[in-house]
């Protein structure tokens, strides 16, 4: 899993068939502050680099030897999510909506403007950090209301109370509700009636 963007410099990958693109690209992110984590020079490539290196992004160039941009960043979602900007000479509606149904957060079109690619690293970052934390709360809100079900089931305590109840031991012990709600969840697997212990 790719390690959570922060307002400090990215790691990133850099994958494009042109090695004056890929030194252009570095030398723009390097120079804001960012790290570039490796290198590819075709999409076979950069499947082999991604899950090796887990960068916080990925720029990825949408024409490039096979697979092509669109294909790797298809794989990449099933495999390793990452964020993804694409990068291409070509200003074509269809492309756009490839590159969007891929999962591209960001479009840069060629030749390299520093501020376009500057500006596409940051919008990046706060699409996916918000994305993140969308997928958190709707976790967090999941095992909560599991673990609710399991308090109201165990000791007859109406939702509210149940509610209460999680929200006190996550203070007492200091943990997040999500952690506490976690623990209440692995216990009634453990010890549920007719369920011998694992």
């Amino acid at each position: 899993m790719s390690q959570t963007l922060t307002a400090l410099g990215k790691r990133i990958a850099i994958a494009d068939d042109e090695a004056l693109i890929r030194m252009g690209l570095r030398r723009i992110l390097e120079d804001a502050g960012h790290a570039i984590v490796g290198e590819a020079s075709s999409g076979s490539e950069a499947l082999r680099l991604v899950p090796k290196v887990l960068p916080d992004l990925v720029v990825l160039d949408i024409r490039m030897p096979e697979p092509n941009g669109i294909e790797v960043a298809h794989r990449l979602k099933v495999d390793c999510p990452v964020p993804i900007i694409f990068l291409t000479a070509f200003s074509d509606p269809q492309l756009v909506k490839d590159a969007a149904d891929a999962g591209g957060y960001a479009y840069i079109v060629k030749p390299l403007d520093e501020r376009a690619v500057l500006a596409a690293v940051e919008m990046v970052t706060a699409r996916w950090s918000e994305l993140q934390a969308a997928k958190d709360a709707l976790e967090t809100r999941k095992l909560v209301e599991r673990a609710k079900g399991i308090l109201m089931r165990m000791l007859g305590l109406s939702e509210d109370d149940a509610h209460r109840l999680l929200h006190q031991r996550s203070r007492h012990l200091r943990k997040p509700m999500r952690d506490v709600a976690r623990d209440i969840l692995v216990a009634d697997q453990v010890f549920r009636p007719g369920k011998p212990p694992r």
